[in-house]
């Protein structure tokens, strides 16, 4: 729901977010830069698919339907569904928003609100983000587990050190626990990209931006 990682959270993206993201992909990557380009287009096709219909729990074969390849093809890039849409999840985060500026050059305090509005530009997208990770807390092993155990990991690493960074230049407070409130932060993120799902009226950005307030220095 995407600190240098994005929010739901956050898009890979603070200061690690960003191109830090994972080093390896979730399924195949292909041997050839044909497969290579070939998997990068099937996951900009499923993004489109989510952003019109949403993820909506259907099978392998018919994501492959929606997106316009044989059951085959997607079978060669992810061996299942939740492999498919961890790659999903993953590639969204790390596209680049042209919207966005450049997230190495946010403050600590606007690193999640932005992210989790540039997960709002992809309407499936933060459901797609609770789904997963709860299907990592039902399984002791998986695509999902392991992919967002070390995202939130990652998240709030990044969020920690930028909190650091900016207390030393004077622009948090130094009387806080970086960890923790990365911690806090990333986990406000999450759940109020949430309430966001069961009600769209709820203000994330005003909501999100009021930890500048309480960080002030």
């Amino acid at each position: 729901m995407s600190t240098e990682d994005p929010a739901p959270g956050a898009p890979d993206e603070t200061p690690s977010a960003a191109p830090s993201a994972v080093a390896r992909h979730i399924g195949r990557a292909g041997s050839y830069s044909k497969g290579i380009a070939r998997r990068q287009e099937i996951l900009d096709r499923a993004i489109e698919v989510f952003r019109e219909r949403g993820a909506d729990g259907t099978s392998l074969r018919r994501i492959a339907e929606a997106i316009g390849v044989s059951h085959g093809a997607l079978l060669h890039y992810f061996s299942s569904r939740e492999e498919l849409l961890v790659a999903v999840y993953e590639h969204a985060e790390n596209r680049p928003d042209p919207g966005r500026g450049d997230p190495s050059q946010e403050r600590s305090v606007e690193v999640m609100a932005n992210a989790a509005l540039s997960n709002l530009e992809v309407p499936g997208l933060v459901q797609l983000y609770s789904t997963l990770v709860a299907t990592a807390l039902e399984v002791e092993a998986g695509p999902a587990k392991e992919y967002f155990t070390a995202r939130f990991e990652r998240v709030r690493g990044n969020l920690e050190r930028k909190l650091r960074e900016d207390q030393e230049a004077g622009l948090v407070r130094s009387d806080i626990d970086p960890a923790r409130t990365a911690a806090l932060v990333v986990a406000a993120s999450d759940g109020l990209q949430i309430q966001w799902l069961l009600e769209p009226s709820i203000a994330l950005q005003e909501t999100l931006e009021t930890f500048a307030v309480l960080l002030a220095p």
